[in-house]
């Protein structure tokens, strides 16, 4: 059984009868996008965003330096090695949140799974792995990782769930052309995919706030 991960909650509205469970980027915590859920404009929406601390854990491609990360990162080459068993092993965390959202009486089909860069890229691979249908995925300045798996292990109950997708053109930590090419994995596989780019580095800014939460109003509204 998968221990729980800790984690910061917020919640918008009242009567919560929807969840989103947004994951951090490499080295960042549960608090990071804390700050954003207000400006998101969700008004009574009854929304409780989950926001979970990765564990601490060695990176090698930052010098083994010892950070809050859902997997080694041992490569930004689009086909070079990953750390699989981190990836499949954060995806079981993320899934042990979304069965205690489903616990706590949020119906699968009013959850969604979200994440920026790293927590991105988990966002969207168990996003394509769960079984039962939800409210959609948000990927932010991220990538799909084993993409080369996804034809095998691909669930059909997200096929026509809502799939946004931003990244910044001027990103020197993942570069656009990472988002863009998972992107078209993706569209290749049969998902509709929200894709929006802003002239901004790794980070967010005030438009895709916006676009986040219009975003967000239609599938959850």
């Amino acid at each position: 059984m998968t221990a729980l991960l800790e984690t910061v909650e917020v919640e918008s509205g009242k009567n919560i009868d929807a969840a989103v469970i947004f994951l951090h980027g490499l080295g960042a915590d549960g608090h990071d996008f804390e700050p954003v859920v207000p400006e998101l404009g969700l008004g009574e929406l009854g929304v409780r965003f989950v926001f979970p601390h990765a564990p601490v854990r060695p990176v090698t491609l930052n010098g083994g330096m010892a950070m809050r990360a859902w997997y080694d990162i041992l490569s930004l080459d689009r086909n070079g090695l990953q750390d699989e068993a981190g990836i499949r092993a954060s995806e079981a965390q993320v899934r042990a949140l979304i069965a205690r959202e489903i616990e706590r009486g949020v119906k699968p089909e009013r959850l969604v799974l979200a994440g920026f860069s790293q927590g991105g890229a988990i966002a969207l691979h168990t996003f394509l792995r769960t079984p039962q249908k939800i409210a959609g995925v948000m990927a932010l300045s991220t990538y799909l990782p084993l993409h080369n798996k996804l034809a095998d292990e691909m669930e059909a109950a997200n096929q026509s769930s809502p799939v946004f997708m931003a990244h910044g053109s001027f990103d020197p930590v993942l570069p656009i052309n990472l988002g863009q090419a998972s992107h078209g994995w993706l569209e290749e596989a049969g998902f509709s995919v929200e894709w929006h780019t802003y002239p901004m580095p790794h980070s967010v800014c005030p438009e895709e706030i916006s676009h986040m939460g219009a975003w967000f109003r239609k599938v959850l509204g």
